[in-house]
């Protein structure tokens, strides 16, 4: 990746991580499915005021809303519905390590069903070095009475798996503008969740959520979706869907900070040693450390082969 990617990057999981901080603040005034649908409501409005019928947005609407259909409901509704319910019983730093195996799933899922995003040894050793840190997160919620129990720690997990299939898929995308795609994937999706929301939620009932939650919703929807997912389609149309999802990577430890300087969150040394095992997946997975290394390598056989002669 070029140094303007990796600055997109890095400014998308510092972004992203804020949508896991934003999420714990509201989650605790609004109900799950209706968090979700105000999230992706207000993403879409304002990147349809941000577009205001460029790049033949309607057109590509009328004749794509099926695939924006289903992108929308594997990228958005299912994840965020399945991370919302899950930080109802745990903090913004747990939520995104869990989703910090994005990447894994994302090759698997892409090693299976295309033929560009194939498996490789190191790619395998990543996948099974992430998974491990996944098992070490979640055991104690099995073999003991953690505080966060096992389906809500399961939840994230089935978000990143909605996440990986969401990334192959909107390879198809490819040539469509970043921000058409994001308007397109967030109006179907706010679509989708809304007679959910109105049926199990009933928001209509609810209290009127207090500052701190309203600010947490309007963060969350204009700079953690719209803002970040322009961004995101930005970075896979410059490097491919297993690079943008290195993203997750980068999202625990904005998460993990935001959540001990304002909410006082503090992570155990399980969940730690799972995001350290996590987090060297990821860097096994991109392939780049093992890349750098191999010309000084050479470079050293080299010099011992000239000193032998």
């Amino acid at each position: 990746m070029t140094a303007l990617t990796w600055g997109l990057l890095l400014l998308l999981g510092l972004i992203w991580g804020g949508s896991f901080f934003f999420a714990r603040i509201a989650v605790h005034y609004v109900p799950p499915f209706t968090l979700v649908f105000l999230r992706l409501s207000l993403a879409a409005m304002a990147l349809h005021a941000y577009i205001a019928g460029r790049f033949a947005i309607y057109d590509l609407l009328r004749t794509h809303w099926r695939q924006f259909l289903l992108l929308g409901l594997i990228n958005n509704a299912v994840p965020h519905a399945l991370i919302f319910v899950g930080q109802t019983q745990m903090g913004a730093g747990l939520a995104s390590i869990l989703n910090a195996t994005t990447p894994i799933w994302t090759v698997l899922i892409g090693n299976h069903f295309t033929t560009d995003e194939r498996l490789t040894s190191a790619k395998l050793a990543g996948c099974l070095t992430g998974l491990i840190g996944t098992v070490v997160l979640i055991g104690p919620s099995v073999t003991s009475g953690a505080e966060v129990p096992f389906w809500a720690l399961l939840l994230p997990i089935l978000a990143a798996i909605s996440y990986g299939f969401a990334a192959i898929y909107a390879k198809r995308f490819k040539g469509m503008a970043p921000p058409v795609i994001a308007a397109g994937q967030l109006t179907c999706s706010a679509a989708l969740i809304l007679p959910v929301a109105l049926l199990l939620d009933q928001p209509f009932a609810l209290a009127t959520p207090p500052a701190s939650a309203l600010a947490a919703i309007l963060g969350m929807a204009l700079l953690s979706t719209a803002f970040a997912y322009i961004l995101y389609f930005r970075i896979m149309a410059l490097s491919g869907a297993t690079n943008a999802s290195l993203v997750t990577l980068l999202v625990p430890p904005s998460a993990i900070l935001l959540g001990f300087l304002f909410l006082g969150e503090q992570l155990g040394i399980t969940e730690i040693a799972g995001m350290l095992l996590i987090g060297a997946g990821l860097l096994i997975l991109d392939g780049r450390l093992y890349t750098r290394m191999r010309p000084n390598s050479r470079t050293s056989a080299q010099s011992l082969d000239h000193r032998q002669d």
